[in-house]
């Protein structure tokens, strides 16, 4: 994602974005990602969490939908020899 969609936050983009990650990959709620995040002395509330999970995850879905399918119109062939 750009810098300039990160633009006026109080954290580090790297911050947010790992946030997104692990909300997102793992089975771990607000509270106890801020937890995790305390221990790494950085100090978010579960509530501004939240608030990146809804303003960003559209837009992380819009930048990698197009990794998620296999264009069909390529072709793979296999000669054996």
């Amino acid at each position: 994602m750009a810098n300039n969609e990160f633009k006026w936050k109080h954290f580090a983009p790297e911050v947010i974005l790992w946030c997104l990650r692990w909300y997102g990959s793992t089975p771990m709620s607000y509270a106890n990602l801020s937890d995790m995040l305390q221990e790494r002395g950085i100090s978010v509330n579960r509530s501004t969490i939240y608030r990146w999970f809804i303003e960003y995850a559209p837009v992380l879905r819009k930048k990698l939908r197009r990794y998620q399918f296999i264009r069909a119109d390529t072709s793979w062939q296999l000669d054996e020899t």
